[in-house]
């Protein structure tokens, strides 16, 4: 069993000593994430890392567009601490005792089971509430005195009192800020409760710098040459200049390049390789796979367009 610790915050981010100490684990747990040796922390981590170096921090609430590593961040932050990370994603059915537990017959006996709300406070561990502004407010205006720091009562478990370990660390992520979705894209957001969004210090969070992305698809895909992924960046920032979300133009994009995105299209631009030797070029052919197909009639044609712009040399 794992036990909490000080760790040098400079070793465990940059591998260079700093004399400044966060909170982790001396050990994983079978929940805490694996570490991604190709994961870059970048200029939107900071904010992130600050928080965690606190102690008894208030709730953090993470916006920002779709794919921007909001999730994958926690993630590798907490694999780096040892963290254990217990996740939930919401919904527009989601309940409260679904983050608490439920009652379930095992040899014939009625057992409670732990949610993963529970099992973060009972353990220590960040409990990540990925899309949580897809919730009713309703539905989250019950964890509003969990977020104050106060005890768990579960009834269906005899009136079991939980109080929160120490360590525990209550993460939401969502694609708005909690007053909606302004852009229109995002089917399914709700406002949420002033109430509720008062108890969390908030971070926006956007895409990486055009050199954190490089740096990450040349030590992810070495078999690309550097001059293609510089290109592959290029063109994924001028969609995201396009996308409709950022732009008022009328023939703005109604899609977006996320980090995530611009990884399968390297991805499957070395899958696709031997395409070439039919005169098909495989970049065009993996960014419709990666992302052209779900974009309006409208919106492919501009991407080729942009495409073939960035990568005068290919054809369709």
């Amino acid at each position: 069993m794992s036990h909490p610790v000080q760790l040098d915050a400079g070793q465990i981010f940059s591998g260079k000593s700093s004399g400044t100490m966060i909170f982790g684990y001396d050990a994983p747990s079978e929940y805490t994430p694996s570490i991604d040796p190709n994961y870059l922390f970048h200029e939107s981590s900071r904010d992130v890392i600050v928080w965690f170096l606190m102690q008894n921090p208030e709730p953090l609430y993470i916006c920002g567009p779709t794919s921007a590593g909001k999730s994958s961040l926690i993630r590798q932050i907490a694999a780096r601490l040892n963290y254990p990370v217990f996740e939930a994603t919401g919904h527009d059915r989601l309940e409260f005792p679904d983050l608490v537990g439920h009652l379930s017959v095992q040899n014939g006996n009625m057992v409670f089971e732990d949610g993963p709300l529970t099992l973060a406070m009972k353990i220590g561990g960040v409990f990540l509430f990925n899309e949580a502004d897809l919730c009713s407010p309703a539905t989250l205006a019950g964890l509003n005195t969990i977020l104050d720091g106060s005890p768990l009562c579960i009834a269906e478990n005899g009136g079991e009192l939980v109080k929160p370990s120490p360590m525990f660390r209550f993460i939401v992520t969502a694609n708005s800020n909690g007053n909606s979705d302004e852009t229109g894209l995002y089917q399914g957001v709700m406002r949420q409760n002033i109430a509720f969004m008062d108890r969390f210090m908030l971070v926006e969070m956007g895409y990486p710098k055009a050199e954190v992305e490089r740096d990450l698809l040349n030590r992810m895909f070495p078999e690309i040459p550097a001059e293609i992924t510089e290109k592959m960046v290029d063109f994924a920032n001028d969609v995201r200049r396009n996308f409709m979300g950022n732009s008022s133009a009328h023939d703005a994009l109604d899609v977006t390049l996320s980090t995530r995105t611009l990884i399968r299209w390297a991805r499957l631009t070395i899958a696709f390789q031997p395409l070439s030797k039919q005169g098909i070029s495989p970049i065009m052919y993996a960014l419709d796979r990666a992302l052209g197909f779900r974009a309006s009639t409208t919106s492919r044609a501009a991407l080729h367009e942009m495409a073939q712009r960035i990568f005068p040399s290919i054809s369709n």
